[in-house]
């Protein structure tokens, strides 16, 4: 420092922050002037940064002990104002905590001896993700979610999440963009001056690193065909995780699955001579045959196989029997018909007066 003596060359910590404190202010005042917008966000100084942390660590505390929900969501190529969409339109339903995977992993396990279940949660903090925690039902909060999707173009050296087809159409451009189109083996042609491309063609594959030239390709067009917003990853409820594909299971998928089971366990059962609930009806069934067949056989009577032997005795006595039933159905029907037509027969010819009067 020269002749200045140490102890006047050292700045002291809170002199160095109240002195950036006005350089922020200074510059942000300059960059509105021209450029219409600050420099710096002075609405993400948090003051203290130990103060925030404990404020943050309090807050999801009091998350974790409210709501008994919480999804963990993917949040890639998702930008402020779209996270405020989301939020607005999540207002009463659930509620957003985003920050960094090391914080919520340590507040999480500070929680842990009052809810050792979330422990389970652990394991899928990982990459750009943020916690959503809600009281409402599963279904309802991931149709949110998926409702606040936004359409945005494919940048080279993104990752496609989808498969991307250029179908075939008038492009509009002109033929000095022939070779662009030959450069992606794109088949192509000429129609009405203007570039027509021929056939689908499979651009990008999912997962695949979006190139230079289909990024340019698709601006040209004009096609946005990825969507970013908040990708529910898992789901943790009353201490279960599962993946939210669970969630588009119905409760008559459920139903079939439970009956299916059902009839395996009694099938089972009545094939090893095991008696369960399932096969119990079954087995008082088969064992009422069994009873029917021997009285049929020794001719013992009781009420329950008087209709069976009666039928067995004279068979032809029930087919005369139902036979006039049916017939007698069908004679109603026909009566039915007739009497309709007459009755519009009727009223066509009786009209109050006759046509020769």
């Amino acid at each position: 420092v020269g002749q200045v003596p140490a102890r006047e060359a050292v700045v002291s910590t809170q002199s160095t922050g109240i002195l950036r404190s006005q350089l922020e202010s200074a510059l942000n005042f300059v960059f509105k002037s021209y450029f219409g917008h600050p420099l710096f966000n002075l609405k993400m100084v948090k003051g203290d940064r130990a103060t925030w942390k404990a404020k943050y660590f309090v807050k999801i505390g009091q998350l974790l002990d409210e709501y008994p929900r919480i999804f963990i969501v993917g949040a890639d190529n998702v930008r402020s104002k779209q996270m405020q969409q989301i939020r607005a339109s999540l207002r009463g339903i659930a509620e957003i905590l985003m920050g960094k995977n090391t914080m919520m992993t340590k507040a999480i396990r500070a929680h842990l001896p009052n809810n050792p279940s979330l422990e389970k949660i652990l394991p899928f903090i990982k990459g750009n993700v943020g916690l959503v925690f809600s009281k409402e039902d599963p279904v309802l909060v991931r149709d949110k979610l998926l409702e606040n999707k936004v359409a945005a173009p494919a940048r080279a050296g993104a990752i496609a999440p989808v498969d991307v087809i250029v179908e075939a159409q008038n492009t509009g451009m002109g033929p000095e963009k022939t070779n662009f189109f030959q450069a992606l083996n794109i088949s192509t042609k000429i129609a009405k001056g203007a570039i027509e491309i021929v056939s689908n063609v499979h651009l990008i594959h999912v997962g695949d690193k979006v190139g230079a030239s289909e990024a340019t390709l698709l601006q040209m067009l004009n096609v946005k065909p990825f969507s970013y917003g908040l990708i529910v990853e898992n789901i943790y409820d009353n201490g279960a995780v599962f993946s939210p594909e669970i969630l588009d299971i119905t409760d008559e998928q459920l139903l079939a699955k439970f009956q299916q089971g059902i009839s395996n366990v009694a099938a089972v059962s009545l094939n090893i001579g095991y008696c369960t609930q399932a096969s119990i009806p079954h087995s008082i069934i088969n064992g009422f045959k069994n009873v029917v067949a021997v009285a049929v056989e020794a001719e013992i009577d009781f009420p329950q196989a008087d209709g069976i032997k009666a039928y067995l005795a004279d068979p032809s006595a029930f087919a005369v029997a139902a036979a006039p039933a049916a017939g007698g159905a069908a004679q109603e029907t026909k009566e039915e018909e007739v009497k309709e037509e007459s009755e519009e027969e009727e009223s066509d010819d009786d009209m109050g007066f006759s046509l020769f009067d």
